[in-house]
């Protein structure tokens, strides 16, 4: 039996949850969120919790009931508090620009690169070597994240690159003669 499933995901204040069906709806004070649910899971509200639980004893179905419940948990987290991955920026003449639903980055390419931001991501730049970028969706504001990184992933020699504000990069020795 999935561990996972068994906690139940407790509701906070502010947050509604409706259940039609197979059919989760969210909302809360960040925005809302709806996801169809597989239909060999069950998800149950009883007061402040929900519960998921698988329809049969495979193992297929009680993977889908802890993969369920994480992302019911998301959905929570994702409305009543929002997610955000922060990115920086090393190297000489790197920068990033929000303007408007578009990003602009000088990543030392002949060219500027303009990366149109997706709807219900909101992308911020405090200084021009750092970019936040938040969301209620917790999946969609990690892609952004990884596509963003993708335009110039962090090499090991210099360290020259995008990458996660958390993320350490192996330095390699240059080759000696």
């Amino acid at each position: 039996m999935s561990r996972i499933a068994n906690a139940p995901v407790s509701i906070p204040s502010g947050v509604e949850v409706t259940l039609d069906g197979q059919l989760v709806k969210v909302k809360g004070s960040k925005g809302q969120l709806e996801w169809n649910v597989h239909e060999l899971v069950t998800v149950k509200q009883e007061d402040t919790d929900i519960k998921v639980s698988a329809n049969r004893d495979s193992k297929e179905a009680v993977a889908l009931a802890g993969t369920t419940r994480a992302l019911v948990n998301n959905m929570v987290t994702g409305v009543s508090a929002g997610f955000q991955k922060k990115l920086t920026i090393i190297g000489v003449g790197y920068r990033a620009q929000a303007q408007g639903q578009t990003l602009n980055l000088t990543l030392g390419f002949s060219h500027p690169v303009a990366y149109a931001i997706p709807e219900g991501i909101k992308v911020e730049t405090p200084s021009n070597t750092e970019i936040v970028v938040s969301g209620v969706d917790k999946q969609a504001v990690g892609q952004v994240a990884a596509e963003i990184r993708a335009y110039r992933k962090p090499e090991p020699y210099k360290g020259k690159g995008v990458r996660y504000a958390d993320e350490y990069v192996l330095r390699k020795q240059a080759k000696k003669k």
